[in-house]
């Protein structure tokens, strides 16, 4: 029972820092804007709206450009959980906010943060943008952390602040329509991989 009490407050401890991080981390990062591109990670769709994680990073997203802050976005996420590109939801849904088609980029590769981080950077490389940063929640900033450090990637983090995004998530969701995001071939990777690899990915070490 202290065990778990323990855990639950070190749990506590630690959103409490990261979301008191994460406003001077903003900060410091709008000091250097615009960038030329921001990493958006996905999470899973199912096919009717979006969830909140997925709605709260495209929002970030939306406003990080409206504020010139970003000049392209890419979208990353494959179809990982569900038959349905995670990249490919979000992109559809930016558009509907008015963001432009010709800025976003899709990567849908990505099974794992890490490879949201890997495969987003590669894109962005070949494209020819320099100044990238993540932007996504403060939480999945912390985790790839090491990763992004590990590989010397060249990426700024913008956390998502939640007190400036309130206001949109008490917003009617747009419509899409998500035909254009199906995957048709789908296999969850829960019957792909075993729980060891995916594991693995997790860490960033089925990245070829």
């Amino acid at each position: 029972m202290k065990i778990k009490i323990l855990k639950i407050f070190s749990g506590i401890f630690l959103l409490v820092f990261l979301f008191g991080c994460s406003e001077k981390i903003y900060k410091r990062a709008v000091k250097y804007a615009p960038y030329d591109a921001i990493i958006v990670p996905g999470v899973p769709y199912h096919g009717k709206e979006w969830n909140d994680v997925m709605k709260m990073r495209v929002y970030w997203s939306y406003l990080l450009w409206k504020r010139g802050i970003a000049e392209h976005i890419i979208y990353s996420g494959s179809a990982v959980y569900t038959p349905y590109y995670e990249a490919i939801v979000m992109k559809l849904y930016a558009v509907k906010l008015g963001i432009p088609d010709s800025i976003i980029f899709t990567d849908t590769i990505a099974e794992h943060s890490t490879e949201n981080l890997w495969y987003s950077y590669k894109l962005a490389r070949k494209h020819g943008f320099e100044k990238i940063a993540l932007a996504t929640d403060p939480v999945q900033n912390f985790t790839v952390w090491k990763f992004k450090t590990d590989n010397s990637l060249d990426i700024r983090s913008i956390p998502l602040i939640f007190s400036q995004i309130d206001t949109f998530m008490n917003l009617k969701s747009p419509k899409i329509n998500p035909v254009p995001a199906f995957d048709n071939n789908f296999i969850s990777i829960e019957k792909r991989e075993s729980k060891f690899k995916q594991f693995k990915g997790t860490l960033g070490l089925n990245i070829k």
